[in-house]
Order: C-alpha cells, then sequence, then structure tokens
C-alpha cells in the first residue's frame, strides 16, 4: 500500500489504514497505548467503548496521539496529534495535526527546521 503524496487531507487517507494506537498520557510518566478502531465523524475521530485507564486518562490530559501502522516499511504511517473529549462510552478526538511520516528519507532537500525523515503533512478541514 503505497499512498501517493497527492492525498492531502484526512479525510481521504484514513481510509487507507486499518486500525491504531491511542497514546494517552498517563500520572506517572509512560504513555498508555492501546490498539483501536477509528472512524472519521465530521472532521472528528471517535473511538468507542474506551477502557477505564484511557478514559481516566484523557479526562485529566486530553492531549492525545493516534498511530496508523504502515502495512510495510516502505509505506507510510499516519500520525494525528488531538485534543480528547468523551461522550458516553466514545472518545472524540479533535485532530490539531496530521502528517504521513516513514523514516526513509526524502531525496528532495527539507527546508530548515523541516523533518528529516520523509513528511507530508495532512489538511484537517473536510471536503
Amino acid at each position: 500500500m503505497s499512498i501517493p503524496v497527492e492525498l492531502q487531507s484526512l479525510e481521504s487517507v484514513i481510509t487507507r489504514y486499518h486500525f491504531a494506537y491511542l497514546m494517552t498520557n498517563s500520572d506517572k510518566g509512560p504513555p498508555h497505548v492501546v490498539q483501536a478502531a477509528v472512524a472519521l465523524d465530521g472532521g472528528n475521530l471517535v473511538i468507542n467503548q474506551v477502557g477505564r485507564r484511557t478514559r481516566a486518562n484523557a479526562l485529566a490530559r486530553p492531549d492525545v496521539g493516534l498511530v496508523w501502522p504502515p502495512e510495510s516499511e516502505t509505506d507510510y504511517s499516519l500520525i494525528v496529534d488531538g485534543q480528547a473529549a468523551l461522550l458516553g462510552e466514545s472518545l472524540r478526538i479533535t485532530p490539531t495535526r496530521a502528517v504521513l511520516h516513514r523514516s526513509s528519507p526524502s531525496p528532495e532537500p527539507k527546508a530548515p527546521g523541516g523533518c528529516g525523515s520523509d513528511c507530508v503533512e495532512l489538511g484537517l478541514t473536510s471536503h
């Protein structure tokens, strides 16, 4: 699965992935990581039936991260940062940044301060 760079919105890219890892921040330091099925709903990401530790972490520290792994090492991972809010049994995440990332360096030079890997910023607005 190779994702063409011209796909520029989160909405158009997320359907290519099967599952994500949700990372919440614990009060003791290390992140809490769980596998999650994520749905896109009106520009927000929704995870149904979150566990007690994920729920407690998101309530206390709403900054979360999601990583959709690639199918092979030559493909991109999808990484999304966001703000979580609990809605009943679901976690609703408003994305604040989304990027396609792979560690193999891009053949094109990067601007100073840019990502040294092959990174593609994604738009967060839905079409």
